[in-house]
């Protein structure tokens, strides 16, 4: 079972270690701008800092429902592959954030395509899950023939 989901569980270890990557980035900054917890506001440069990491946080549980759901019901490989371009993404919007405001702006709308097909393709194993198993029609299965 659990060799199964190995692809889902390695990106979601990977993410969270690029969670904390992004998080002792944050105390690299206050220790440069001399911006000591619990203020959260400080030099411009730590300002944007801050602000990459917890729009990281905020969106992290979303990403991780979307990434299981999505490879538990419809492709766990399919999913995977999302979920690293999902971390890429975040890599460009966190460093493209702390560069400039306008930095950010094509990572965080990649990451937002992203999520949203995770979504669709989780959505869509559901309600094909949901159809084999209570109205014996699988949406996958017709495809598949």
């Amino acid at each position: 079972m659990a060799g199964d989901l190995i692809l889902l569980a390695a990106v979601s270890l990977l993410s969270a270690f690029q969670q904390c990557h992004f998080a002792w980035l944050v105390g690299k900054s206050r220790m440069k701008h001399k911006v000591m917890p619990p203020a959260v506001t400080g030099a411009p440069e730590f300002d944007r800092t801050f602000r990459a990491q917890q729009n990281c946080v905020e969106f992290y549980p979303i990403f991780l429902i979307g990434l299981w759901t999505a490879g538990w019901f419809f492709n766990q490989e399919l999913s995977s592959f999302l979920g690293v371009l999902y971390m890429l993404a975040r890599y460009q919007y966190f460093h493209g954030y702390v560069q400039s405001v306008k930095g950010r702006v094509a990572g965080f709308y990649l990451n937002l395509i992203i999520l949203i097909c995770l979504m669709i393709l989780g959505a869509s194993g559901i309600v094909n899950s949901f159809l084999d198993e209570y109205l014996d029609f699988s949406i996958m299965k017709k495809l598949r023939k």
